[in-house]
């Protein structure tokens, strides 16, 4: 892991490039969204097949290999069913499944590719800004206010189960935070990095959301969710290009995952009681 994240290396591009980038993020709509696999896995190798013939015709370069990378990531991803589920087998195949999509592409980026794309930089050497801590502030209050209104009003709290006990609140709060977590060890670390070496940063960011907001609406973000994670994941990705910092995207992931926890919670036994704007 690198203490520092690297601007995207050099390689040749073409805005064509654009086309077997889209198929191969798009396919998560259909793997994760519609979880149509047979469907999302053909659009993967037709994206694989266009990456190869533009590479091919000398306009592109190493934008295969990159795609290959995502591909397999989401083709890993799509071997488990992503409902919430806290159960110990079912958090064991989320760890394990997850696990495997961060793991293949960055063993195979750093070993067989013996390139330093994918990176995990947790510290920069560098103070977060008045700014940044200011963001985080505002990050809190907005998920305060937003989030229970969003889980409750639209009934999508019941699309995690009902926890009571002890054991099953902890077990929630762990699952919640590993695959936010992991989200963006994946989402951003992986897809926005490689798709970066290509791409400008609004496209890479564009298609690395696709990504992002179809796993969530499988994990559970339904209804009228798209609204809120589609800005979320092109905001985590524009955060992450400026401050090049996993710790601070991750800490402002972690800070809206334990509103989510706190709310889930609340839909289900009435408490904590700390959420203004929702119904009585």
């Amino acid at each position: 892991m690198s203490a520092t994240a690297a601007a995207p290396l050099e390689v040749r591009t073409h805005p064509i490039a654009l086309v077997p980038a889209a198929l191969v993020c798009s396919a998560a709509v259909l793997l994760f969204g519609f979880q149509f696999n047979l469907a999302g896995y053909a659009m993967l190798v037709a994206g694989l097949a266009v990456a190869w013939l533009v590479d091919r015709s000398g306009r592109t370069e190493r934008l295969t290999a990159d795609l290959a990378l995502i591909a397999i990531g989401q083709a890993i991803i799509s071997t488990m069913p992503l409902e919430a589920d806290i159960s110990f087998p079912a958090m064991a195949r989320f760890a394990v499944v997850l696990g495997l999509a961060v793991a293949v592409p960055f063993l195979i980026s750093r070993f067989l590719y013996r390139e330093r794309v994918i990176r995990f930089p947790w510290r920069t050497g560098r103070r977060w800004t008045r700014t940044q801590w200011l963001y985080l502030i505002g990050v809190t209050v907005a998920g305060w206010l937003i989030l229970p209104f969003y889980f409750i009003t639209s009934g999508v709290y019941q699309n995690w189960p009902t926890v009571t006990e002890p054991s099953e609140i902890a077990r929630l709060f762990v699952g919640v935070n590993a695959v936010g977590t992991w989200d963006e060890l994946f989402f951003i670390c992986t897809v926005f990095a490689l798709l970066r070496r290509h791409f400008t940063t609004w496209q890479a960011n564009i298609l690395q959301a696709i990504v992002f907001v179809s796993f969530l609406w499988e994990l559970g973000y339904q209804a009228w969710g798209p609204l809120l994670t589609i800005p979320f994941a092109l905001i985590q990705g524009y955060t992450f290009k400026l401050t090049k910092s996993l710790t601070y995207v991750l800490v402002v992931h972690l800070i809206f995952d334990a509103v989510v926890f706190c709310v889930i919670v609340y839909a289900h036994n009435g408490w904590p009681a700390i959420f203004p704007l929702v119904p009585a």
